[in-house]
């Protein structure tokens, strides 16, 4: 597997089906800010209420071949084997990565578990074999990785902008900002942090 991290903002992305695990999926891609298109008979409440505040379009019906024109990737969440292999099969033939929930065979990604502090984002796979174990390093990361990390997050990226405005020797900075990015600097950081609070 090759690990990425995709920019949708604005892309479209086609969710098929709109039971409680879409809405976990669609969830995602809003977040990231995706331009989302749901295909499905029925939708819970939740999608329903996207669709009417137009957060989202949805199409009332059954999936088509040709909802995959112009799809930038799709999530097949139906609860129907049958249909999620045909989006699968359909995708392919079009090139359109897909993601066919609860399904490893008929998946060209998957999504990972992942803890995430502002920016700062740890994502974790399994290959599909086991996402139960995802979750629980999950939960233990997010233990490791506490809200400070947003904040440190912004700083170290104002420093960095600061550093490449200024004339500093490449291998300096570089220097400079694996310092700034350490963990002595973290924690001088936290204990100067925890002294203002006091």
């Amino acid at each position: 597997m090759f690990p990425i991290f995709l920019k949708l903002e604005g892309r479209r992305c086609l969710v098929v089906g709109a039971g409680k695990v879409a809405e976990g999926k669609i969830r995602g891609l809003l977040d990231a800010g995706a331009s989302v298109e749901v295909v499905a008979p029925f939708a819970v409440p939740q999608i329903q209420q996207w669709f009417g505040q137009g957060v989202l379009s949805w199409q009332q019906r059954v999936f088509e071949p040709r909802d995959l024109d112009h799809a930038s990737i799709v999530i097949a969440a139906t609860p129907s084997h049958e249909v999620n292999t045909q989006v699968f099969e359909e995708a392919q033939l079009r090139n359109v990565l897909c993601n066919s929930v609860d399904d490893p065979e008929n998946c060209d990604f998957y999504y990972p578990a992942v803890v995430q502090r502002g920016d700062l984002q740890i994502a974790i796979s399994t290959n599909g074999r086991s996402p139960a174990l995802a979750q629980r390093l999950r939960q233990e990361l997010e233990q490791q990785f506490g809200p400070e990390y947003e904040t440190w997050l912004e700083e170290l990226g104002v420093s960095r902008d600061q550093l490449f405005a200024t004339n500093v020797d490449a291998e300096a900075r570089r220097k400079l900002l694996h310092e700034l990015a350490g963990r002595e600097a973290f924690n001088n950081r936290n204990i100067m942090q925890r002294g203002r609070s006091n």
